[in-house]
């Protein structure tokens, strides 16, 4: 419902400019053909849904892909991962193969997510988000790495991700490590609302 008041703003701007439709050809092509072979329906709206993500990955590396369960927002992001990477393959200029990890933030403690000292020994050890955050960091290969976090957003683990999520794309741990997110990297968040979120998320 927002589109026609986008499209409404930017004819305010830009008087009398049309805004040319892009042609997603080859990628909407793949798109449809990896539906297929996930057993899916190439139903329009889940075609233009990829194709969304697939654009507002292009300018945000942090991404939430929002919707209730049996939504479709599990099918549209993993169709287009195998779309870029089915590209890729075929020497498809601007596309990468992508790899990607999936966590559920609610399903652990802090401590496990990001990382805590032992108090007996004062040993740091890494949590399952800050160990894979790292290994995708330091990896140099052009492949895209999607971390997609699955599960309900809340202040208690959502608040850590903000320094990530903003410009300065640096996820900061207790320990005082600055684990710095390159291009390449992007955060992919699927949940059901934005109910617990602040405005700074």
């Amino acid at each position: 419902q927002d589109v026609p008041l986008y499209t409404a703003l930017l004819g305010d701007i830009f008087p009398g400019c049309e805004l040319p439709i892009p042609d997603y050809g080859k990628l909407e092509e793949t798109i449809n053909q990896v539906l297929l072979e996930f057993g899916c329906q190439r139903v329009q709206h889940s075609v233009a849904k990829c194709i969304s993500i697939f654009e507002t990955k292009i300018t945000r590396h942090g991404n939430m892909l929002v919707g209730g369960t049996l939504g479709g927002k599990s099918i549209c992001w993993k169709t287009l991962a195998k779309a870029k990477t089915m590209l890729k393959a075929i020497g498809q200029e601007g596309m990468e193969k992508v790899v990607h990890q999936v966590i559920n933030p609610k399903s652990i403690t802090m401590n496990e997510l990001y990382g805590a000292y032992d108090l007996a020994t004062m040993e740091w050890t890494d949590g399952v988000l800050s160990s894979i955050m790292r290994v995708m960091c330091q990896d140099e290969k052009t492949d895209e790495k999607w971390l997609l976090l699955d599960g309900p957003v809340d202040t208690l683990w959502i608040e850590s991700m903000n320094t990530v999520l903003d410009d300065n794309k640096v996820l900061t741990l207790i320990n005082g490590d600055r684990i710095s997110m390159p291009t390449q990297v992007r955060l992919l968040f699927e949940v059901s609302d934005l109910a617990q979120a602040s405005p700074a998320t």
